[in-house]
């Protein structure tokens, strides 16, 4: 299993990886200017065969944060790009609990193929009717756990499924209120490569 960047020792847990939030938001746009006038903007995959570009993109920079306004829906990437290499694994993709207390639905329960490679795009909605929920790339947004196959997959059924897999070790690690404190800073500040190198596995 390849994180990049790497993982640090924040995101390494007893049965899962967290993977933090990147830089890159997609924002669904509501209307466009037709020969008619202003439209509701229709989402129509199907007939539109991907020519519409429903989404505005949102990258921040260091330091920046994401407004997730009320009922708003978006979707995120995450930091790392992953690549499963094992084909005897498989991921599974799981919401943290911390960002469902906040009033954010993480809809990602779901399967990471093997053999997959690249970053996550994270569906994310604000469930509440009058606040703002604020969002810094770096927060720890999800997890991975990790599944044996029964059988290992050819390198030709993984392409098809445009995916790997993963494998990994982990030691359980447990940090002070204080060091959790010194993550936050980190992110909220924007220094995200500062955490990566002073908590580097």
């Amino acid at each position: 299993m390849v994180f990049t960047p790497n993982i640090d020792a924040f995101q390494l847990q007893p049965h899962s990886v967290d993977l933090r939030l990147g830089y890159t938001f997609y924002v669904g746009k509501t209307w466009e200017m037709t020969q008619k006038g202003r439209t509701a903007l229709a989402i129509d995959y199907l007939n539109n065969l991907g020519n519409k570009n429903f989404f505005e993109i949102v990258n921040l920079l260091p330091g920046q944060f994401f407004d997730v306004l009320p009922g708003e829906y978006v979707i995120a990437t995450t930091l790392e790009s992953l690549h499963i290499k094992n084909l005897e694994l498989m991921g599974n993709l799981f919401p943290r609990s911390s960002f469902n207390r906040r009033g954010l639905t993480v809809d990602i329960s779901g399967v990471i193929d093997s053999g997959y490679q690249g970053q996550l795009m994270i569906p994310i909605k604000n469930n509440t009717s009058y606040q703002s929920v604020r969002l810094f790339p770096g927060e720890r947004i999800c997890q991975v756990t990790f599944q044996e196959l029964s059988s290992q997959l050819s390198p030709a059924d993984a392409a098809i499924t445009a995916h790997q897999r993963l494998q990994a070790q982990y030691s359980s690690t447990t940090f002070s209120w204080q060091e959790k404190q010194e993550e936050q800073k980190h992110i909220m500040s924007g220094k995200i490569d500062e955490l990566k190198e002073n908590y580097g596995l």
